[in-house]
């Protein structure tokens, strides 16, 4: 069981941290998004837990309560499945997760990339009206929903806004937060405030709580260039 993946086209996005009051921009080469944050049948697959050949409502519903470090295992349990080398592993000396640039596995996406793969082309801080895209507190009755139920952006990616945070890659200003990691998107439980592309929030790589999840990646790998 692979999760859709949309492809996503090489771009630049323009990045803002407003607590150190900076900005910058970012190159993004191609690579692939799920379209929908991970959920709870996909886990169940993923760990022999669930029924896959027997859905039921809640196995379309976000996987919650992971950590970034769990995000991060579950990545290579999903490069298992599909026989794709893994993208992380440990460094044995110090404890930290190691990314595989070279590898084509599944991974978190940089938060360049999931900045760039929610606004889908748009320069506004929502890809369109907030009821129309996400779930959050104003609609959501305090509880997570199932994916795909509100509409896409451009690109095909469904709830990048509301219903659950996603974790990324990222180190969050390594300097004074250590080890944090960053997370985007807004979830149900934020306001509408809350949902918009360029939100950062971030947390130590152990915390999990009922409205963090996170959507797998994949690098491209170039195309071998022949000899004629």
């Amino acid at each position: 069981m692979h999760p859709p993946m949309a492809d996503i086209p090489a771009g630049t996005v323009d990045l803002r941290d407003d607590r150190r009051g900076t900005r910058w921009q970012t190159d993004v080469a191609a690579f692939r998004l799920g379209r929908y944050p991970v959920t709870a049948g996909l886990y169940g697959a993923l760990t022999a837990t669930g029924t896959p050949a027997d859905p039921t409502p809640a196995d379309a519903v976000p996987l919650t309560n992971i950590s970034w470090h769990d995000a991060v295992e579950l990545c290579n349990r999903m490069s298992a499945a599909a026989a794709l080398p893994p993208a992380y592993s440990h460094d044995p000396a110090t404890g930290q997760v190691v990314w595989d640039r070279g590898s084509d596995g599944y991974r978190l996406p940089t938060e360049a990339e999931w900045q760039y793969a929610c606004r889908a082309g748009t320069a506004g801080y929502r890809y369109g009206a907030i009821d129309d895209i996400a779930w959050y507190d104003g609609n959501a009755d305090g509880r997570a929903h199932g994916v795909g139920a509100k509409a896409p952006n451009a690109w095909g990616l469904y709830d990048m806004l509301g219903n659950v945070w996603e974790w990324c890659w990222d180190l969050y200003d390594e300097e004074v937060y250590g080890s944090y990691r960053i997370f985007r998107g807004g979830g149900w439980a934020e306001s509408e405030r809350g949902c918009g592309a360029t939100v950062r929030r971030r947390s130590h790589p152990t915390f999990a709580i009922d409205d963090l999840g996170f959507r797998p990646a994949r690098s491209v790998r170039p195309a071998a260039s022949g000899t004629f």
